[in-house]
């Protein structure tokens, strides 16, 4: 139960994060959040009972500058939606390609990177896909910065989804 995910609130009720109830334990004993929805009963510390809160807001207002998202493997892969550039071909078993190949001096950035399945990537090895006679399905671009994007590919719990504006 110390282990269980509690949503964090800005001060202005907008979703900032998600931390375990012994960080949100922590923050709420310092005075510097409040309990908005206590959604799991209580634990019993030696000298008092804690709430074990659901959902927490900040008391302060907390300024978070949108971020560029780091280039991975998986967040191609989730921007691509598991499916090869080339074929369509939709698995979990994906490869990396870059468009212009890194030995070609092809730079590894968001707009040179796809997904490929392995054959594709096999067929146009160390090749331009003009070379190797392959069109992409579509042009890859870098994703727009997005504030809750922390929270597009985890679990969100139903008492969450009201502060969760895009989730409707």
């Amino acid at each position: 139960m110390i282990n269980s995910p509690v949503l964090v609130l800005n001060q202005n009720y907008q979703p900032l994060n998600v931390c375990n109830v012994r960080r949100a334990v922590v923050l709420l004993g310092r005075g510097k959040a409040e309990i908005i929805i206590n959604g799991r009963g209580h634990i019993r510390t030696i000298s008092l009972l804690v709430q074990v809160p659901s959902v927490i807001r900040l008391v302060y207002m907390v300024k978070r500058p949108l971020v560029r998202r780091r280039l991975s493997r998986r967040a191609i892969f989730y921007r691509d939606g598991f499916r090869c550039q080339y074929c369509g071909k939709e698995s979990k078993n994906m490869t990396l390609d870059h468009i212009m190949p890194r030995s070609r001096g092809g730079p590894h950035v968001w707009e040179n990177v796809v997904s490929a399945c392995i054959p594709c990537n096999h067929r146009k090895a160390g090749l331009t896909p003009k070379e190797a006679n392959m069109r992409m399905l579509k042009k890859p671009t870098a994703p727009r910065p997005n504030p809750y994007y922390m929270f597009h590919h985890r679990s969100i719990l139903e008492e969450w989804r009201q502060f969760m504006p895009w989730m409707e």
